[in-house]
């Protein structure tokens, strides 16, 4: 390459650096040059003459000054190109001239521009991707944000441990289910969180992950607040993206509620095929008695026609018990609500009632009618209720005692209340909350008369469930009880529809 006409001087520094790098050089060089001989001068080299061993050093002392002076000369020579190559580009002049210089400066710069476009096409792809995976950190933050919110939510309780049984997630419902702060419990072993005697649930998440079942359900049973509560326990195995699995989800159902309407439909079945089955024992002991002409005289034929006929009775008010709790509970009875009087309904079922007192001579007492005592209600659903209240007294009331039926109104709260009291057998303190249950008998009162267990939980369903009212029962063994209930004044309810 040929410089140009017009060529620029290097700078005084430049020029300074040159003469103390050659100044250097030779004193260097020089004391290479000296060092060899007087090596070779006083180390019995020289005695030798020209042997071998004297024209190594002599030839390793000048090869090193030699060195010294190139290694010199291609400093400078660099050094006078680098400062000669910044002062022509500080002065934005062209350092060559020539066409064949020319072609391979544009050469070059076609290079360095593709370079540069190739790297501005890369750094705007990064730029794109780098946008693309903050917009995908922001929807995984928010997609992450609402699973915790729907976890957190969920009345069913929901841990979640990774591979070394340490808590990852668990939202309210699993803080009270195993009473620890589902916040500030991240990361904290699972079973350092769970009590003892809830320990089973632990190994069941242990078992699970060393399984590594997709899939497992199994019931757990905890007593928590003195009360027996059975869970419906799913845990799944989590697995990352070399299919190895790496933690384990629980989700925990409390199915206590479920578990008792399950074991009141199988007593209900049981209840049922029992009290059905023992009418219809004694109807067919005499209809069979009847038809073999086991009955020869008129007497013992009536006697057979009575049983038939107070089974058959019994049987259909069991029947007729068991449709209208059902009809209630399903909200398929129809209920006609009329404003009706307490006294007219007590008065009708009285004479009912009278006829069956007076064969086990108890007297029953009544108070003077109220006039004020008009309730919006169904007059058929009253009625069986007043009859059931009073027949129940009357059958656990030991010959020669009383009944008495009471009503008051309270027009400051807007009830009527009626109560039905007698001098019977009473009830223990421990069954009294039972009494109202479905095929519930007092277990010291079941030889005292017999029974459905049906008409007290018909009259709670009545007075509870289709009229919003109130039942309620006051007994003492071996004195009296007393059961009442209590219904809105028709007054009060039409206030309540304006």
């Amino acid at each position: 390459m040929k410089l140009g006409r017009n060529t620029y001087t290097t700078p005084l520094r430049g020029a300074s650096l040159r003469s103390t790098s050659a100044i250097v050089t030779a004193i260097v060089a020089g004391g290479l040059f000296i060092a060899g001989l007087v090596t070779w001068r006083y180390s019995g080299v020289a005695a030798a003459g020209r042997s071998w061993c004297g024209v190594v050093y002599i030839s390793a002392y000048f090869a090193g000054a030699v060195g010294v002076i190139w290694l010199c000369w291609f400093w400078l020579k660099l050094a006078r190109t680098i400062t000669f190559m910044t002062e022509a580009l500080k002065s934005e002049k062209p350092l060559f001239v020539g066409s064949s210089t020319n072609s391979l400066i544009n050469e070059l710069s076609e290079v360095i521009n593709g370079r540069i476009e190739s790297y501005s096409n890369l750094l705007e792809r990064l730029q794109k991707q780098v946008k693309d995976l903050q917009i995908q950190v922001q929807l995984s933050r928010r997609q992450k944000g609402n699973t915790e919110a729907i976890i957190y939510s969920l009345h069913d309780a929901v841990i979640v441990i990774d591979e070394f049984d340490r808590l990852l997630m668990a939202n309210e419902a699993a803080g009270k289910l195993f009473n620890f702060d589902f916040i500030n419990s991240q990361f904290k072993p699972i079973d350092s969180l769970i009590v003892p005697d809830k320990q089973e649930f632990v190994d069941f998440l242990r078992q699970s992950r060393q399984s590594e079942v997709e899939a497992t359900r199994h019931e757990i049973e905890f007593l928590q607040d003195e009360r027996l509560k059975v869970l419906d326990c799913i845990i799944s195995c989590v697995y990352d993206d070399r299919q190895q699995v790496c933690g384990v989800a629980a989700v925990l159902h409390d199915i206590t509620r479920e578990k008792e309407i399950q074991r009141m439909k199988s007593d209900f079945v049981s209840h049922v095929s029992h009290e059905l089955k023992t009418p219809l024992a004694s109807i067919t002991a005499c209809s069979e008695m009847l038809m073999d002409g086991e009955a020869e005289d008129e007497e013992t034929k009536i006697q057979f026609y009575s049983v038939i006929q107070n089974q058959a009775k019994r049987l259909n008010r069991l029947i007729e018990d068991i449709l209208n709790i059902s009809r209630i509970e399903s909200g398929l009875i129809r209920i006609e609500k009329s404003p009706t009087s307490l006294t007219i309904i007590i008065e009708e079922q009285l004479q009912m009632i009278k006829s069956y007192a007076e064969e086990k001579e108890i007297e029953i007492i009544t108070q003077t009618p109220i006039i004020h005592d008009v309730v919006y209600a169904d007059k058929d659903m009253i009625s069986q209720v007043i009859v059931n209240l009073l027949s129940n007294a009357v059958k656990y009331t030991p010959r020669g005692g009383s009944v008495r039926i009471d009503t008051l109104v309270d027009e400051t709260s807007g009830v009527a209340q009626v109560t039905v009291s007698d001098t019977g057998v009473g009830i223990p303190k421990d069954e009294i909350e039972h009494v109202f249950d479905k095929f519930y008998r007092v277990s010291a009162n079941s030889n005292q008369a017999k029974g459905t267990g049906l008409g007290l939980n018909l009259v709670k369903q009545i007075i509870e469930k289709v009229h919003k009212g109130r039942v309620f029962v006051i007994s003492e063994p071996n004195v009296g009880s007393t059961f009442g209930f209590e219904l809105p004044l028709a007054a009060s309810h039409a206030v309540e529809a304006v």
